[in-house]
């Protein structure tokens, strides 16, 4: 049972990406939230408080393009980011790593040529990009 619901888990399916899209929504408006409500009193602060930060902008030809909001999602895409990375590709990638432990590599089909360290087939006696000899199975 635990089987199969690992392959599920680590198959990658439409159902699967919309599930990840949904909650990769939802914590998009959680870190909204977090950016909004602690954060922007933490920039305030820290550019000397009032209405600095929420009147950062620049005028070109008479239209305003405000700052403030493209900080705040700078900040937000930041933190989604690093908590993905942290909390959904390490596990995933530990957990990939710790299934195929027990396997070993395939034997190799190609090795490289001397002279010009282009792909070859293993048991070619000359290389197809150099017409170069090489000799034996070794790379």
């Amino acid at each position: 049972m635990l089987d199969g619901f690992k392959k599920f888990i680590l198959r990658g399916n439409v159902v699967d990406m919309a599930v990840g899209v949904v909650i990769g929504a939802a914590f998009a408006s959680v870190v909204a939230g977090l950016t909004s409500a602690f954060l922007n009193p933490l920039i305030k602060l820290a550019t000397g408080g009032g209405e600095k930060f929420s009147s950062l902008e620049f005028t070109i030809h008479g239209i305003a393009f405000p700052l403030d909001n493209f900080i705040n999602a700078c900040i937000s895409f930041f933190l989604i980011a690093v908590a993905v990375y942290f909390f959904v590709v390490l596990p995933v990638n530990a957990l990939v790593a710790r299934m195929n432990r027990g396997e070993k590599p395939p034997d190799p089909t190609t090795k490289k040529c001397p002279e010009c360290l282009s792909e070859i087939p293993i048991e070619a006696r000359r290389c197809a990009h150099c017409t170069q000899p090489v000799m034996g199975r070794a790379a």
